[in-house]
C-alpha cells in the first residue's frame, strides 16, 4: 500500500509523500546531534519547530519510521481543539482550582497559536476557525450538555468560552436528528491534518532540522537511539512516538493503541449543506457516551468517525487494523441516523489507525534530567492542539527555562502502566462494549446510564 492510501487526508495532502533518506545516508559526524527526537508526527515536529526558533545553534535529528505525518497526526479528525482528557475538576481534585484553570486556558490559547504559526509561516492546512458544536439528541445527553457549562461556569469558563445552545440554536449550526439543544465552544479549528504534518516537516527541515524518514528506532536509552541504519547519540532524546510507543522495548504499557476509524463521503452539493448548515465549517459531535466526531472539508465533504473498532491484544497494532468494513458500516448507519440530510451520499475513503491512551487518561509531557530522556504523549485523541503544547513545553525544558508552561499540571506527570495481559485486552474491550450498550440503553429508556459512570471510574477517566 502506498502513503496516498493510508488516507483521504493522504490522498489529498499536496505531495507525493516520497521518503526522505534513511539515517543511512548520514556521515559519521551527523550521527551525534543535541536533541534526537524519535517521531516525526506533531509532537516531534513542533518539538523540533520552536527548539529551532529558541536556538538556531542546536543540532537537531529526527527519525521516523515511515515518512512524516504517517501515524495519527495525518489521518485524524481534523480538530483543533482546546479538549483535554481530563476533567477541569478532576484535575482541580487532583492539582489544585489554578493548576486546573490554567492548564485548560492554556489549551484554548494554543488552538489560537496553531492558527498563528499557520498564517505566519504559509502552512497549508485548510484551517476554518468554526469552532463545535455539540448536539444533546436525547434527555440524558442534554443534561449532560447542562452539567458540561455548569461545570464549565464554576470554574471561571464564561459564555465566549462555552455556550448552552437550545434546540433551535443547535439546529442553526448543525441541522441534526432529534435534537434538544447543544454545547457550542468556539476554541477549535478544522483543518486539513496531514497538510499540515508536511508542510511543517517541510518548514523543520527548511530550518535546518535533519529528518530522517524509514529509520524505524529499535531502542531508546539515555544518549542513544538503536535503529537499524545504526545509532544517533544525543544529550538530549525526546519520546514522540503516541500510540506506536507500545513497539518500544520498555514501552509496551506505558500507553494502550486505541484505534479510531473515519468515513469521508464526495463532495456534498450547495443545497445539501443549505439544509445541514456547518456554514462556518464548525466541528461537530454529540453527547453520547461513545465517541464520535466530524467535520466539513475544505472541498466540501462530510468527514466522519469513531472509537468503534476493538483494542487488539498486547497492543498489537497492524495495517489490517486501519480498515474494518463492520465499523465503516457502523460509522455510515450512524451518520444516515445523525444527520438525514446527507443520508445516503457515496463514501469515497474509508480509513484508521491508532492513538494512544495512558491509564489514566492523563497526557503528559516531561524531561528526565538524569538520564535525558523527554517525552509527550497520551493524548487520548485530544493531540492535534495538545502537541503544540507540548513542543513548547519540551522547548522550554530543553533549554532549561522556567515558565508558565513548565509550571502546567501535566508536565512530568507519570501515568500508571497498563494492566498485563489479557487483562488490559479484557478490560479495554468489555469498556468499549459497555459504552455502545450505555448508549442503546439511554436512547431506548430516556435515562441516563450508570453503566458509564461505572466504566469511567475503572477506566480511571
Amino acid at each position: 500500500m502506498s502513503s496516498r492510501d493510508l488516507s483521504f487526508w493522504h490522498a489529498t495532502a499536496g505531495d507525493d509523500l516520497t521518503p526522505r533518506p534513511s539515517l543511512a545516508t548520514a556521515g559519521p559526524g551527523e550521527r551525534a546531534v543535541d536533541v534526537a527526537i524519535v517521531g516525526a508526527g506533531y509532537t516531534g515536529l513542533w518539538t523540533a519547530y520552536y527548539l529551532k526558533l529558541a536556538d538556531p545553534a542546536l543540532r537537531i535529528a529526527i527519525v521516523e519510521a515511515e515518512i512524516a505525518g504517517f501515524g495519527a497526526s495525518g489521518r485524524n479528525g481534523g480538530w483543533c481543539s482546546a479538549l483535554y482528557p481530563v476533567s477541569v475538576a478532576r484535575l482541580a481534585r487532583e492539582h489544585g482550582r489554578d493548576a486546573a484553570v490554567r492548564q485548560y486556558r492554556a489549551m484554548q490559547a494554543t488552538v489560537a497559536e496553531v492558527g498563528r504559526v499557520i498564517a505566519a509561516d504559509g502552512l497549508a492546512a485548510d484551517w476554518a476557525a468554526g469552532g463545535t458544536v455539540t448536539l444533546a439528541r436525547s434527555q440524558p445527553q442534554l443534561r449532560r450538555a447542562v452539567e458540561e457549562v455548569e461545570q464549565a461556569r464554576m470554574f471561571g469558563f464564561g459564555p465566549e468560552d462555552v455556550e448552552l445552545l437550545d434546540a433551535a440554536a443547535a439546529s442553526r449550526r448543525l441541522a441534526g436528528s432529534s435534537v434538544l439543544g447543544g454545547v457550542y465552544t468556539p476554541h477549535c479549528a478544522a483543518l486539513h491534518p496531514a497538510k499540515l504534518a508536511r508542510s511543517l516537516a517541510a518548514r523543520v527541515t527548511g530550518l535546518g532540522v535533519c529528518l530522517y524518514e524509514q529509520t524505524r528506532a529499535l531502542s531508546i536509552e539515555p544518549g542513544r537511539i538503536r535503529t537499524a541504519h545504526g545509532d544517533l547519540r544525543a544529550e538530549v532524546i525526546v519520546r514522540a512516538t503516541e500510540g506506536f510507543s507500545a513497539r518500544l522495548p520498555g514501552y509496551r504499557r506505558s500507553v494502550a493503541p486505541v484505534y479510531s476509524l473515519m468515513i469521508a463521503t464526495e463532495p456534498l452539493p450547495r443545497r445539501t449543506w443549505d439544509q445541514l448548515g456547518l456554514a462556518a465549517r464548525e466541528t461537530f459531535s454529540d453527547f453520547r457516551h461513545l465517541i464520535v466526531y466530524g467535520q466539513r472539508s475544505a472541498d466540501d465533504r462530510l468527514l466522519f468517525g469513531g472509537r468503534g473498532a476493538p483494542y487488539h491484544f498486547g497492543s498489537r497494532i497492524s495495517p489490517g487494523y486501519d480498515r474494518v468494513p463492520a465499523v465503516f458500516a457502523a460509522l455510515r448507519s450512524t451518520l444516515d441516523r445523525l444527520l438525514p440530510a446527507a443520508a445516503g451520499a457515496p463514501v469515497s475513503h474509508s480509513w484508521g489507525g491508532p492513538l494512544g491512551i495512558s491509564r489514566d487518561w492523563h497526557p503528559s509531557v516531561g524531561l528526565d534530567r538524569s538520564t535525558g530522556l523527554a517525552w509527550a504523549g497520551g493524548y487520548a485523541g485530544d493531540g492535534v492542539a495538545a502537541t503544540n503544547l507540548a513542543g513548547r513545553t519540551l522547548t522550554d525544558l530543553v533549554l532549561g527555562r522556567v515558565s508558565d508552561l513548565t509550571r502546567l499540571p501535566w508536565v512530568g506527570h507519570r501515568s500508571p502502566a497498563w494492566e498485563v495481559e489479557p487483562l488490559r485486552w479484557l478490560g479495554a474491550n468489555a469498556g468499549l462494549r459497555a459504552m455502545s450498550w450505555a448508549d442503546r440503553a439511554e436512547d431506548r429508556y430516556g435515562r441516563p446510564s450508570r453503566l458509564a459512570g461505572v466504566v469511567n471510574r475503572a477506566l480511571g477517566r
